[in-house]
Formats: structure tokens, sequence, C-alpha cells
């Protein structure tokens, strides 16, 4: 083990499953504190014991805006000043326009942009105290590439990408760092409500990847020198064309 994240303190949301759980078993194996933000308190505990003292739960409804808005000052008091976010808690829709539930909508949009965006400001006053600081996103492909069986979950990760970069270029000069991570098609509970003769198609011919890929992308990301920063990096399986 490298410990290339020794010293540091990580916040995770939607920890408590899929890609989130990778990362944070990823920073916590390189020797980073990692405060575990989910809404699941049992499965959180559960998980957290599993992992060891430096991973911290922290129970926090996203859709909750009063609770995301004091996230920063109950991550300082676990865990200490806070060096990375990663905002990957997110939800997924797809079908035709014309056919969908406009009330499961609003819960997409809501996970995936207002309360991404609301953690990012949460903690950027303190980032740009400290002139230091990295966040990330889990986005998507969707986010650069439009989908057509997935409108709604590609606008929210558009509108991800229009946050990210436009904030990124404001915030550059206090030494903070802010990318995304953009995969394909992996291996979560967000594709639950794939269609099952797609869901067997994708497994069988190898073009899904596993939560653990897009961790070690995440550690890349984070572990560049301090004046190089990963803005996008999109990570496919190898069969997927696009």
């Amino acid at each position: 083990m490298a410990e290339t994240m020794k010293d540091k303190v990580a916040a995770v949301t939607g920890a408590a499953s899929g890609i989130g759980l990778e990362c944070a078993r990823t920073l916590l194996a390189e020797g980073a504190k990692v405060v575990m933000v989910d809404r699941d308190e049992e499965r959180l505990q559960a998980l957290c014991d599993e992992l060891g003292p430096n991973a911290l739960p922290l129970v926090v409804d996203l859709l909750d805006g009063a609770q995301v808005s004091s996230m920063l000052d109950r991550i300082v008091e676990l865990a200490g000043p806070l060096d990375i976010l990663h905002a990957n808690a997110g939800a997924y829709v797809g079908g035709a326009a014309a056919e969908g539930d406009p009330d499961a909508w609003d819960r997409v949009l809501n996970l995936n942009i207002n309360a991404a965006f609301r953690c990012v400001r949460a903690v950027l006053p303190h980032m740009i105290e400290r002139r230091t600081g990295d966040i990330i996103f889990t986005s998507s492909v969707a986010g650069v590439v439009p989908v057509v069986w997935e409108p709604v979950y590609t606008a929210s990760k558009f509108a991800v990408q229009a946050f990210l970069h436009t904030t990124r270029r404001q915030v550059s000069e206090y030494g903070i760092r802010m990318g995304a991570v953009l995969p394909g098609p992996v291996v979560t509970a967000l594709l639950d409500d794939w269609p099952k003769e797609k869901m067997e198609e994708a497994l069988a011919n190898g073009s899904l990847m596993q939560p653990k890929e897009v961790a070690e992308a995440v550690l890349f990301m984070l572990t560049r020198p301090r004046n190089v920063v990963i803005r996008d990096l999109v990570i496919l399986p190898n069969s997927v064309d696009l």
C-alpha cells in the first residue's frame, strides 16, 4: 500500500453502495480518513464497523437543504479539515420522454443537480480559506454524449458538467481542483430499472464496468501533481461504441 492519501480527509456522498462505496474503500486503503455520507444509517454504521476506524459515518438526507448546508461543520468535527469532496450520490431514470413520470424526474434532477451543487456550495468557502482542495463529481459519459434512451438523466449530467467547469474556473486561483469522472455503464443499483433484456445483453457482451474501475480512475485524478487537474476523465468498456 502506497498510502498516497495519507493525512487527507475525504467526504464521499452516496457512500453506502456502488461507486461511492468502492471509492471510499480505495481512499481508505491509500491512508485517508473518509467521511461516508449517506441517508442509510444502519448500513453506513455496519460498513464503517467493517472498514475500520478511518471510515466515519455521517447520515445526511441530501434532499434536505438544511442538512446539506450544515454538512461541512459535521465533517470537520468528525475528521478534521476537509481536503476532498467526492460528490458521487445520484439517481437514474431512463425511458421515452413522452411516457415518463415527471415525479420520478423531479427526484433524479433534485439529487443529481440541486443536491450535488449544494454539497459543493457547503464546502467551497472552507477550501477557499485553506487555499487547497479537490472536488470530484461522479458524472457520466451521458454528460458529454446525449444518450437517446435516457433524456432526463442525460440532461442532469449535462447540467453537472456546466456547473463543474464554470465553478472550476472561478476557484482555480485558490489552489482548488475540480473535475469529473465520466463512466459508461457501471454495475450499480442505478441500473436496476434498465429493461431486463438490455441488462442481460450488456452483461453477456462485456459492456458494463465494475465500480472498482471507477474508483481507480478517481484515485488517479486525486494523485496528480497539484499543478495538474484532470478536468474530465471518460472511462468506457472497450466494447462500447461512443
